[in-house]
């Protein structure tokens, strides 16, 4: 979001709505072969976490909602029909058709949609908007144009004119987005543990200590390829997802046919009411497991910058989506006719024995795969936050002269792998991860589901009914589930919090400290006239040359000049006073970039 980008490439916009604006029959083929490619890309980087989850889903229901005692056919079938139906509504419905449309200019994710509230109403806390960002082409949603009821002005009113109000929205857009990176931390370790597990269904002399260490070196080299940009992780790792997705689908189909196919049944949403009645708190706590089954869905909306909305939709709708299911519900039909396995190791003992190697070693390779989409939001995320003063500086690499939105940063890449490797060591159980996992899940989509409701009332401009019913619709649901997994809070729920709370006061300390220091800086700010009317005074010799004079004023001269005025003995012929400004959009054009 800063006002310069590093790259001389084209945002996510650009690049998709060239093709789409021309009715040129080549334009469109270039068009839907650039979607194509990023759906390809997209399934290296956006899905890997998705595609994972079917790893530890019913381990984790079963196993964090005490409803080992429920293993018969119909409890089975209800947790398939639980699965299946957040899929549809969480994933497939609210993200993929309704928030991907919520796009910042090509960029994604919960501080998105608060540059979104900060342009198009006057919610910021930083007193430093000029009416020159207005003029930007990209400040405003194309098509914009102010259309208010009574009802929208008061609460437009409201929100801008008590501070307390605007504060608890940064505040809470700070949380989600600590969440975000508090995914970042956990999602890791959860994926390649769970992955390493696996060895130990036909290998019992390998130990947890061993399953630790291997989790530990696989995530260093992750971390280490990172560097390398997304475009060329995600060729390198795109292949593996897809054949997993493919043999996740496959694994899924079989394992309907040769167990039992009346798991077809369980798409009713009859199977989630009786498994609701049958099982009572027991079934309202496992739903802290069943929340496993949308992770990283967040990271797929912050990763919007990386590619576009629409091949994310094409990757989702087309592959990703109908392989989960199948492979869910195809789990679903082994487990309902095999109640006495190793719930720990249902995924691995429904994979036919001839081909158990071969899916192993796809499976460890595509849990390391999987950890690549809540690292790149998590960049995104750092970057933007950086742009709104809410964040230390960090250095940020551009890794794609095409995509603006690939970026990578060091100091947060090495950051991450140290807490991931701590979380890996210190928690070491799974289980004890995936309420910490859930935990951020819940948290992050209900705060995206906040903000999304304001946006349709203040950016969309529709009506509070429709924003309501979004929220109701949604926010009911991810209530729900986040109240699951607060039970799980003493058991290993508390990191994410303790995340968070470290990353916001962080944050928040660092907004606070930014917008003090522009207030000082406008409060004492000097006139040209006062150093013209002194200068003769002091005897200040002009020396041939041009000095340049930073400012974090975009008008005025700073305070600090008048020191430099009364203590130095000479200055250069020229000065020029030059203010780098970030203004809360993710792309300026080259020719709107200078303002003199």
């Amino acid at each position: 979001m800063p006002v310069a980008d590093c790259e001389s490439g084209l945002s996510p916009a650009d690049v998709t709505g060239a093709g789409a604006a021309n009715g040129n029959p080549g334009h469109w083929r270039s068009y839907y072969r650039h979607v194509l490619l990023l759906a390809y890309q997209s399934c290296g980087v956006v899905y890997g976490d998705l595609s994972t989850s079917p790893l530890y889903v019913y381990k984790s229901t079963f196993i964090i909602g005490s409803l080992r005692r429920f293993q018969d056919e119909e409890i089975v079938f209800g947790v398939f029909s639980l699965v299946f139906w957040t899929l549809t509504l969480i994933p497939l419905l609210k993200y993929v058709f309704i928030v991907l449309a919520a796009d910042d200019n090509g960029e994604g994710g919960t501080f998105a949609l608060y540059s979104l509230l900060v342009r198009h109403a006057k919610f910021s806390l930083m007193p430093n908007q000029e009416a020159a960002d207005e003029e930007l082409t990209s400040y405003y949603r194309p098509g914009y144009a102010p259309q208010e009821t009574p009802i929208l002005t008061a609460l437009r009113r409201f929100l801008e004119n008590h501070r307390k109000s605007r504060t608890f929205l940064l505040v809470t857009v700070l949380f989600g987005a600590s969440l975000v990176i508090g995914d970042g931390v956990l999602t890791p370790p959860m994926s390649v543990l769970s992955s390493f597990s696996g060895l130990q269904v036909h290998s019992t002399a390998l130990t947890s200590g061993e399953v630790e260490i291997l989790s530990c070196t696989v995530l260093v080299c992750l971390f280490m390829v990172q560097h390398w940009g997304t475009h060329r992780v995600a060729f390198l790792f795109a292949p593996v997802v897809i054949v997993w997705l493919l043999l996740l689908g496959a694994l899924g189909v079989y394992n309907i046919v040769v167990w039992n196919p009346r798991v077809l049944r369980a798409l009713s949403p009859y199977y989630l009411v009786r498994f609701f009645q049958h099982t009572g708190k027991d079934g309202w706590i496992s739903l802290g497991g069943i929340l496993l089954s949308m992770t990283g869905t967040e990271a797929m909306y912050a990763d919007l910058g990386h590619f576009t909305a629409a091949s994310i939709r094409v990757a989702f709708v087309g592959l990703i989506y109908p392989c989960l299911v199948l492979q869910y519900m195809g789990q679903a039909a082994f487990l309902s006719k095999s109640p006495h396995c190793d719930i720990h190791f249902v995924f691995f003992e429904s994979i036919p024995t001839g081909i158990f190697w071969p899916v192993l070693v796809i499976a460890t390779l595509a849990a390391i795969v999987g950890s690549q989409a809540v690292i790149s939001a998590t960049f995104s995320i750092v970057r933007q936050c950086t742009a709104l003063g809410c964040f230390p500086r960090v250095k940020i690499v551009h890794t794609s002269r095409r995509i603006h939105g690939q970026i990578y940063s060091p100091e947060i890449n090495w950051i991450l792998m140290l807490l991931c490797i701590a979380v890996t060591m210190g928690l070491r159980d799974t289980t004890l991860i995936g309420n910490a996992y859930g935990m951020a899940c819940a948290g992050v989509m209900l705060v995206t589901t906040l903000l999304m409701a304001l946006v349709i009332v203040f950016v969309w401009q529709y009506s509070c009914l429709v924003a309501a019913l979004f929220l109701v619709a949604f926010g009911v649901v991810e209530a729900v589930y986040l109240s699951a997994a607060l039970m799980k809070v003493p058991q290993g729920g508390w990191l994410p919090l303790v995340l968070s709370l470290v990353f916001v006061a962080v944050m928040y300390v660092w907004h606070y400290g930014t917008r003090r220091k522009h207030q000082f800086d406008v409060q004492n700010k000097v006139s040209l006239r006062w150093i013209h009317a002194l200068g003769p005074s002091l005897g200040i010799v002009r020396v041939p040359g041009i000095g340049i004079i930073y400012s974090e004023l975009a008008t005025g001269v700073p305070a600090i000049f008048s020191h430099f005025v009364t203590n130095l003995p000479a200055f250069h012929q020229v000065l020029v006073f030059i203010c780098v400004k970030a203004v809360p959009v993710p792309h300026v054009r080259d020719e709107e970039r200078h303002l003199v």
